[in-house]
Order: C-alpha cells, then structure tokens, then sequence
C-alpha cells in the first residue's frame, strides 16, 4: 500500500510564486506570475492550480497579473470539513480577491471553476471585471441540462448522480492510485490530446494531487450540495441570486467534443452572461481547451480582457 502523498506536491515548480493567503477564514495556497490586472485562475473537478500552467505564463506575458488558486478541499489549500456549498465557495473567491490587495479581478474558470466564476460574479458583482467560461455552463443551464437523466447533458453527468452514494465514491477515486482519475480525462478529453504524451503527463499530475489526502472527499462534496440543494430551500434561493443575467462582460470557450458539459449546454448559459459575443465552439477539442489548445485558450482569454 502506498503512501498518501504529502500536499506540498502539488507545489510545482516554474517561474511563479507559490504562496498562502487568507481568505473567507481559511487558507487558500496559489501560484501567481506576473504584474498588472489580477485575472484569478479556477479549476475544475479533479484538477489543482496546475491546470492553468500555459496560462499562468501567456497572462503574465499579456501583462496581467495571473493568479491560479487551490480551490477549498484541494491541493495544499484547506480541506474543512464543510463549507462546499456556493455560497461559501463565492466567499472564498471573493475573499481571495480582496486579501490579493485587487479592488476587483478577471475571472477565468474551467468547468466547476466556470460555475463558479459565474456565481461568484451574480453574488459579488462588485468585485469581478469579467467572466471567462472554459468548459463550462452557467449553473442553471447544467441544472436544467441535467433534469433528464436518461437522455442529453442528464446522461452525460452521469458522474454527478453516482457520486452521491457515501463513502464508495471516494474509494472508487482513489482506487490504484486514482485510475479514475485517467479514466474520467480519457473520456472527456478530445481525442487528438488524449494520443500524445502531455496528456500522460499532465494526468499523472491530478492523479498524483488527487491522492492527496482528503481531496478525493472535499472534491466530491462540491457534488453532493449541487444535488441535494436542488431540494431544499436554499437550492431555491440559490436559484434567485443567480437568476439574472450578471453585469460583466463574458467569454465562453467550449470544444465541440466535449463530453462532459455538451456544448448545447455551454450555449445555453448565454441567457445569463453580460456583454458578450456568441460562444467559441472549437472542433476536434474536448473538454480541457486549456490543455488541449493551451496556445489558442491563452491567446482568446488575453485577447479579450484586453478588449475589456
């Protein structure tokens, strides 16, 4: 039996900083390269700050200042044992802008980290600039996707309904050094990346982070209240904050072989975004955009916050 990993891992090293900062009365640990604009880095579901390396150098490059943080559960940020609501995971951005020293901020998220941008940008529009959905569907529009599980986005987040069980799940993710972790990348990225050796590479990455003790649970909480808010009142009054289409300017990038948010889904989301053009929809790429075409997915984000 192996080791579980010590959290530190997950501290790369590259020409960015590594560093912890205090946000929403926890410890959020990001990496950040570069001066000028803050544009905050999100990601998404079995990922870590890692995921936006391409990034992390283009914006610094653009002239921004490039943040990408550990989520709340993941990596070598905190992992509570609650606190994997909306309402909390905004707070923490949030909070992460402001203890940034940034009087407002860019935000850039894949796929959860999409979400949350989005939400983050209804609950604290003061404090967000833009909005770039990678991967990703406004919170509503996966909802209403999702209602019909036998057919559409419903059978596509499949995962989300079999990750409600206690306990199983978080093993199966584990499991031989979290296979689940390759298997999942394999299926939702676009094949092109999935022949070369990046996509070795960087899948053994979050699979290492992964292992991480206490990821695996943190990571699917964020799941577990997406699903059981949906019947209690607060799914409601979720509902209302992020109802309305949000003030900041939007960008959605989406490839056109995603199988984990169908790009009908990613279109959809339009009813809620500010100032926007239509989606990117990008053929022959899957669900990691950043990673799959990391040259284009900088070049799109940096070319349109600059034009914000």
């Amino acid at each position: 039996m192996h080791a579980s990993p010590d959290p530190s891992i997950v501290r790369l090293d590259g020409p960015w900083v590594h560093r912890d900062v205090s946000a929403n009365g926890i410890r959020l640990h990001v990496a950040e390269l570069g001066d000028g604009p803050v544009v905050v880095l999100l990601h998404g579901f079995a990922e870590f700050w890692w995921t936006w390396h391409h990034q992390l150098r283009a914006l610094a490059e653009a002239g921004f200042r490039a943040v990408a943080v550990d989520l709340r559960g993941y990596g070598d940020s905190d992992k509570p044992p609650r606190g994997y609501d909306a309402w909390t995971l905004a707070g923490d951005v949030g909070g992460l802008i402001k203890s940034l020293g940034a009087r407002r901020a860019h935000l850039v998220g894949h796929a959860w980290g999409g979400m949350l941008a989005w939400t983050v940008a209804a609950l604290h529009p003061r404090l967000v600039s833009s909005v770039t959905a990678i991967g990703a569907a406004h919170p509503l529009a996966l909802r209403k996707g999702a209602a019909r599980p036998w057919r559409g986005q419903g059978r596509a987040a499949g995962h989300l309904f079999r990750f409600q069980v206690p306990m199983a799940p978080e093993k199966w993710l584990v499991k031989d050094d979290a296979q689940a972790v390759e298997d999942l990348f394999g299926s939702w990225a676009g094949r092109r990346w999935r022949s070369t050796s990046d996509f070795d590479e960087s899948v053994e990455a979050f699979r290492q982070a992964m292992l991480v003790p206490g990821v695996a649970h943190s990571a699917l909480e964020y799941y577990r209240w997406a699903f059981r808010a949906q019947f209690r009142g607060e799914g409601r009054r979720f509902t209302d904050a992020v109802g309305t289409r949000i003030a900041a300017p939007t960008l959605q990038l989406h490839g056109a072989d995603d199988t984990c948010i169908l790009p009908e889904t990613a279109t959809s989301s339009t009813r809620w975004a500010g100032p926007h053009a239509e989606p990117e929809i990008w053929s022959g790429v899957g669900h990691f955009p950043h990673l799959e075409v990391p040259e284009r997915t900088s070049a799109a984000v940096a070319g349109f916050l600059k034009r914000d």
